[in-house]
């Protein structure tokens, strides 16, 4: 029988989201029902509800969650009803020409659960990045939910599914910060502070935080960088260099995603280095460069996608560093609140007052 919940619902573009009668159905082969405990309040969520990812409205927002399995579907093995999982929007496949190289963390073919939630009237729901977390439970592949151990916050462990995971990865998986090594991280809020906390625990020498918020800076500091620089006040490129033996970073991370911090993000490096972005563009930006700086400067540009992180592979490793105390994911979670406060929160996240608000149920 379908289950009703509470869920939070952006009906239409710019209009302020509203908690819903969600309907979940039983789960089908190869889905899980999932009761949530914590969901982080994410950009991405901001972005659905302003047009910014699609007009399939309306959405079932939310996706940064951890939470316990509830039910499962048909030939669903890797889960179990009792498991406590962090969510994921990439559910690899197995099958397609990543997969089959042994790539699984770049599968082309991810996949959600295959029935639809739907209001009370029977609309159908369009759930953020396929999971659709700020409700009290949802329904989502069951390859979306990783078992992690239950002794983990949920509010901290649910920053996986998500912006930690990307800027962790952007400096571990992508970057591949090592022992010794310079990192500049232009753009201090969530993901770059994760991959701040990513390149300290890669164990990076020289962490240099970029940003125009001293708070920002300041958060920074206290999550492993060695350096800061007020790029309103400085100039980026110089004053990077200047802290790297007028070389440049072994790797620049770009968590702003706009041509400008890209640009600072080349020159900033040294030669032979690596830039890796991972914050997300919109679709009318573009970049121009001087092909042979491209080609003079060496090294690798790359992009990561979700920190290229293969949640099997991370997730658990992660939350041991986590209960181990040498990850401190409790520091990325500014404030606990209720489905009822996510609109505000939308607000003060967009003001940079806060790395992450968290729901938590």
């Amino acid at each position: 029988m379908p289950q009703h919940v509470r869920g939070v619902v952006a009906r239409a573009k710019g209009e302020p989201v509203a908690i819903e009668t969600i309907l979940i159905p039983d789960p089908g082969p190869g889905e899980a029902v999932v009761r949530i405990q914590s969901c982080g309040v994410c950009h991405t969520d901001l972005h659905y509800r302003e047009g910014g990812i699609n007009d399939e409205f309306p959405f079932l927002l939310g996706h940064e969650a951890a939470g316990v399995v509830e039910s499962v579907g048909a030939d669903v093995t890797d889960v179990a009803p009792g498991d406590f999982v962090i969510l994921n929007w990439r559910a690899v496949c197995g099958r397609c020409r990543a997969c089959r190289r042994g790539r699984p963390q770049y599968c082309f073919d991810t996949h959600n659960a295959r029935q639809k939630m739907t209001l009370a009237d029977g609309t159908e729901l369009t759930p953020a990045l396929g999971i659709g977390a700020f409700a009290e439970k949802t329904l989502v592949a069951a390859g979306q939910c990783t078992k992690v151990d239950p002794a983990a916050s949920p509010a901290a462990a649910g920053l996986l599914g998500c912006g930690v995971m990307a800027g962790l990865g952007a400096a571990i998986n992508t970057g591949g910060v090592t022992r010794g090594d310079s990192v500049a991280v232009i753009g201090c809020g969530g993901v770059g502070d994760a991959a701040v906390a990513g390149a300290r625990l890669a164990g990076a020498a020289k962490i240099i935080a970029v940003d125009l918020d001293d708070r920002k800076l300041a958060t920074a500091t206290t999550l492993g960088a060695t350096h800061t620089v007020n790029s309103r006040e400085t100039d980026a490129i110089e004053a990077i260099r200047e802290l790297t033996g007028g070389f440049g970073a072994d790797v620049v991370i770009d968590a702003v995603g706009r041509p400008e911090t890209y640009q600072q993000a080349l020159y900033a490096r040294d030669l032979a280095g690596t830039v890796v972005l991972v914050g997300v563009p919109t679709p009318e930006m573009t970049l121009e460069l001087s092909l042979l700086d491209v080609f003079g400067r060496g090294g690798s540009l790359k992009s990561s996608w979700y920190g290229d992180c293969l949640p099997s592979r991370d997730f658990p490793l992660l939350i041991d560093l986590y209960l181990q105390g040498r990850l401190d994911l409790d520091a990325f979670v500014s404030e606990t609140i209720a489905l009822e406060d996510v609109e505000d929160a939308f607000a003060r996240m967009h003001k940079g007052d806060v790395l992450r608000s968290v729901v938590t149920l």
